[in-house]
């Protein structure tokens, strides 16, 4: 493994060296003479055949080059006796380079890697009309009493090549629309250009979109129950090629290749049909198609409003950060700090502190703390925006709420005057309680009840205002007790309580 490790390291060594530049112009021009179909340059072949940015270097620095290649491993050399004319000519070192193995594997790496940096996201109206016809196909293949495999392998592969680049197109699209929309330094010209152009873009491909996924939705719904036969058929002829072995080796490759079937199925359904919590990718597609045109219309009147000479927040904030890089000291920075965000004192805005009087120069830090009203804590605000409301006249509210709570008061004190007497008494003996006397009982015997641990204990316990003491002691587990209020009939088992003023100072 460290083994080939190192060999691929080296294989690429050249595009890191310093004549960089230099070694990739070599091996694209044998690239170039691989697609066609020849097998050897010389180096004066390279020297006329490379695309040179100036004049062709000299014939002895791309021998260098060339060598240099052939000991990292991307070319193979062998001797060149075709052009030996003398003994002289033979003893001199001439040979011929081709790609090797592992230099024609990084070549179509870096070839991928630059078309994947350079390629940009299409919407292809156009395959989903390829990919409608190819469903039309296969279900008049599924029709047939008995399909014919090589067309239904033959359609198969052209949907799955078809919906491969559709899918990767949309992909590389949804990925990069943000940054197709980037207008930020754009001439004004082109942004309108870009607008129309995009926009009509845009709209012929969501109605395309929404024009085709039904019908194709439909024809994968009808092929739903007919599909699997026609998958078998397709993995059974791919079979065929598979390197022979047992009986065992071919099920299992049968098998892999019905599985691989299966699962390029369940992407194309799952792209155009919904199931069940899984949205189907032709609509968030288009959901992105149709977001692609706020954002536009965004940049747009973000350019606008650069050129009628509003602020731009994020410029302002590349000024302000050059400021601070240039600043002399820390304490310049403090400064720029404060003056920038407005973190001087500020208690002139009717926060000052009622206690003492403070300098507007005390720090917060070190002043006495200002009691905020809540409502400028959430909302930043005292008052609430719009018109000062009117001044109401509450003094009728006031009176009726003082009669009101005087008449509570006095009813509460009357039941206290009932109940808290200071002698033991059982509840069978209480008598009849109105509704306002009733409630302060149960609250009573509610606290009482909370602190027994067990049916049988007497407890003694005061209550939460601390202005009554209540002792409660059970009687016989026979007993009964039952109380008559307004509100119905209270009963239970007796006690014995004993509801006592706490004398307070």
């Amino acid at each position: 493994m460290e083994n080939e490790i190192r060999i691929a390291g080296e294989l690429f060594r050249h595009v890191s060296v310093e004549k960089a530049q230099f070694y990739r112009l070599i091996m694209e021009s044998f690239a170039a003479a691989k697609r066609q179909f020849r097998l050897h340059l010389r180096p004066d072949e390279v020297q006329l055949e490379a695309q040179w940015p100036g004049p062709p270097p000299a014939l002895e620095e791309i021998q260098l080059a060339l060598s240099q290649l052939a000991e990292w491993g991307n070319l193979e050399s062998q001797p060149d006796t075709a052009r030996v004319s003398s003994i002289e000519d033979f003893y001199r070192a001439r040979f011929l380079y081709r790609l090797s193995v592992g230099g024609e594997a990084v070549e179509a790496a870096l070839t991928t890697f630059a078309q994947a940096l350079q390629r940009r996201g299409e919407l292809q109206t156009v395959a989903l009309e390829d990919i409608f016809n190819r469903l039309e196909a296969l279900l008049a293949l599924a029709g047939e009493p008995v399909p014919d495999a090589a067309k239904v392998h033959e359609v198969l592969r052209d949907l799955v090549r078809v919906f491969e680049g559709l899918a990767d197109n949309a992909q590389a699209f949804m990925a990069g629309v943000a940054r197709t929309i980037e207008l930020q330094q754009a001439d004004v010209k082109a942004v309108l250009a870009y607008k129309q152009r995009l926009i009509g873009y845009l709209e012929r491909f969501i109605g395309d979109l929404v024009g085709r996924s039904g019908a194709i939705a439909q024809r994968i719904s009808a092929l739903a129950p007919r599909i699997e036969p026609l998958l078998w058929q397709a993995a059974n002829r791919e079979t065929r090629d598979a390197a022979p072995g047992d009986m065992h080796e071919q099920v299992d490759a049968l098998q892999q290749r019905l599985d691989s079937w299966r699962e390029r199925w369940r992407g194309l359904r799952l792209w155009f049909v919904s199931d069940g919590h899984i949205q189907a990718q032709s609509e968030l597609l288009r959901s992105k198609a149709r977001a692609a045109i706020p954002q536009l219309l965004a940049a747009v009147a973000a350019l606008n409003e650069r050129r009628s000479g509003r602020s731009d927040r994020s410029a302002d904030f590349r000024v302000l950060a050059r400021w601070f890089a240039d600043a002399e000291s820390d304490a310049g920075a403090h400064r720029l700090w404060r003056a920038a965000f407005a973190l001087n004192p500020a208690r002139h805005l009717s926060l000052l502190s009622a206690a003492e009087d403070v300098p507007a120069s005390t720090p917060w830090a070190e002043a006495p703390a200002v009691a905020i009203h809540p409502r400028l804590r959430e909302r930043g605000e005292i008052a609430p925006r719009g018109p000062v409301p009117h001044v109401r006249d509450r003094a009728q509210g006031r009176a009726l709420l003082a009669r009101q709570i005087a008449a509570e008061r006095a009813q509460v004190e009357a039941a206290r005057a009932l109940l808290a007497t200071g002698t033991t008494t059982r509840l069978s003996q209480l008598g009849r309680l109105d509704a306002h006397a009733f409630h302060l009982f149960l609250a009573l015997l509610g606290e009482a009840l909370a602190a027994q641990a067990s049916p049988d204990q007497a407890v003694t316990r005061q209550t939460a205002d601390g202005l009554l003491q209540i002792r409660l002691e059970p009687l016989s587990a026979g007993s009964h007790a039952q109380i008559e209020t307004e509100l119905g009939v209270f009963a239970g088992r007796d006690h014995l309580i004993t509801i006592t003023p706490v004398l307070t100072s």
